[in-house]
């Protein structure tokens, strides 16, 4: 065999030797959260109708009791 034709298997050989598999991601620490503004913009809203449904709320049992305080 001539050296020539052994020359590409051994390149390749050594080029393939050489490639790492990448080191697997840390799994145990938690991802950094980056939507905060995102999540901050959806909850707002949303605490706002909860305040507004307590205020409802107390508003209607207030009534019904002076409802029932006038019938009485």
């Amino acid at each position: 065999m001539k050296p020539r034709s052994l020359l590409v298997p051994c390149l390749a050989v050594a080029v393939l030797g050489a490639c790492q598999r990448p080191p697997p991601a840390p799994t145990e620490q938690r991802p950094e959260p980056q939507a905060t503004a995102l999540r901050d913009a959806m909850q707002a809203p949303l605490e706002k109708a909860k305040a507004a449904q307590a205020a409802t709320d107390a508003a209607a049992a207030k009534q019904d009791a002076d409802i029932d305080a006038a019938t009485q």
